[in-house]
């Protein structure tokens, strides 16, 4: 798997619908640019990502 992603690839990466990775791009949830009007996401981003949301988490929860 390429460093840089489409809708497909991130869909499989993540366990995702492709209409919800969509949708999380057009939101700005998710890390991606529209190029030639192909969303390219890089795989590093999409780690990164994750691992902050559940970095917070865990924050969360060790603080109750």
């Amino acid at each position: 798997m390429s460093d840089i992603m489409n809708i497909k690839e991130v869909s499989s990466y993540l366990n995702l619908k492709e209409q919800t990775v969509y949708r999380l791009l057009k939101s700005g949830k998710l890390p991606g640019v529209k190029i030639g009007g192909t969303w390219m996401i890089k795989k590093g981003h999409i780690d990164n990502m994750f691992n902050e949301v559940l970095a917070e988490k865990m924050n969360a929860l060790n603080a109750k």
